[in-house]
């Protein structure tokens, strides 16, 4: 499984980006897709995941100004951030949970870096 992600950038306060990320190389719609961030000297935290069903979840107060979603046609699944705030900084990373038939697989795209400026 391959995922790129794209979308990040330099955005100020209060603004949006919209981050996506495609995949490739399996059966997409068989993935629970996720999105993490990981900002510097910090741990990689879990924003928001999407099962195979359309059933979402997401990171402690996140709810509300972020929105995961999928395109199963197009083998893509897109982050909408809003409201954007300094303390989002971070690189973010499109994840893939992909059952196997030993089990589960995690893949992981190279990041993009989002900066958010006060």
């Amino acid at each position: 499984v391959q995922l790129q992600a794209s979308g990040g950038g330099l955005v100020q306060a209060g603004g949006s980006l919209r981050l996506s990320c495609a995949a490739s190389g399996s059966i997409f719609s068989n993935h629970e897709m996720r999105w993490y961030r990981q900002a510097p000297g910090k741990q990689r935290e879990l924003v928001a995941s999407i099962t195979r069903g359309g059933r979402t979840n997401y990171g402690d107060s996140l709810e509300g100004r972020f929105t995961i979603s999928r395109d199963n046609a197009k083998n893509m699944v897109y982050l909408q951030m809003n409201s954007l705030k300094p303390e989002d900084t971070a690189v973010y990373y499109c994840n893939a949970i992909v059952p196997l038939i030993t089990g589960f697989g995690t893949y992981w795209g190279q990041g993009t870096q989002v900066t958010v400026s006060s």
